[in-house]
């Protein structure tokens, strides 16, 4: 064979490698976007309610949860002491930290403190009694943040563009069961951060643009629904309509139809 032919050949082998690694690359990515590690102390893992949850979150989503011990390293970990409250059972109330930002975890948190999720919680029995329910609102709740925006503006918005995923009004229909209406993200203690920054959380880059804050979506990328278009003062009206509405009361019974 030439030497030319040589090279040729060589360069033509390398552009193939390099081609097929990066159509791999972001398929391995996803793949690791669907699976994570939760770590949980003993107590709660042999009280049979992650067996109950985490399957049906999965068929849901289909993002796969491998259980570690506390010890182990997870992205994400049920805990008696720091993280969000999301039930009480076996003697304690029970936290879940996010740790690292996976993207699978923070929709398990999210689809955890969901009505759906609250519910699976609860539906969840051992010899006909459910040891596990829902943590107590506090009695007293921290001044909300004031915002400068129209709250009857923020309210027409929300629901126009946050209504088609998002419970919004509880009084009106709409949203997706899997998702956390307004009122329940209300009751979180960052509940203006991830409201000011909500364009950057998961799944929201995929789909939603603010003019002069976000990047265009890329062009092999294009967005799999209708994208949104939200400017900053809609933002702002919107924080200041959700500033005002009441926190949903976690630890209600369930009023079964």
């Amino acid at each position: 064979m030439a030497r030319t032919d040589l090279i040729s050949a060589c360069l033509r082998i390398t552009l193939g490698v390099t081609l097929l690694l990066a159509v791999l690359w972001p398929l391995a990515a996803r793949a690791d976007d669907k699976r994570f590690r939760l770590a949980a102390p003993g107590a709660l893992a042999d009280s049979g309610l992650l067996d109950y949850l985490l399957p049906r979150f999965s068929l849901k989503t289909g993002v796969r949860i491998e259980v570690v011990a506390p010890e182990a390293g997870a992205d994400a970990a049920f805990t008696t002491t720091e993280g969000r409250e999301v039930f009480v059972g076996a003697g304690q109330t029970w936290r879940l930290r996010l740790d690292g930002g996976h993207p699978g975890a923070a929709r398990f948190a999210d689809w955890l403190t969901s009505e759906i999720g609250q519910r699976t919680v609860t539906s969840y029995e051992v010899d006909g009694a459910a040891p596990f329910s829902l943590p107590e609102v506090a009695a007293t709740e921290d001044a909300a943040p004031e915002f400068e925006g129209d709250a009857e503006r923020g309210a027409r918005v929300a629901q126009a563009k946050c209504g088609r995923c998002h419970v919004v009004d509880p009084e009106r229909r709409g949203g997706i069961g899997s998702t956390p209406s307004f009122p329940v993200l209300r009751t979180l203690s960052d509940w203006d951060t991830r409201f000011q920054s909500f364009y950057a959380l998961n799944p929201h880059p995929a789909f939603t643009q603010v003019p002069g804050v976000t990047e265009g979506f890329a062009s092999h990328l294009p967005p799999a629904i209708v994208p949104i278009e939200v400017s900053p003062g809609e933002i702002e009206a919107i924080l200041a309509y959700v500033a005002g509405i009441a926190p949903a009361d976690l630890g209600a019974p369930l009023q079964l139809q």
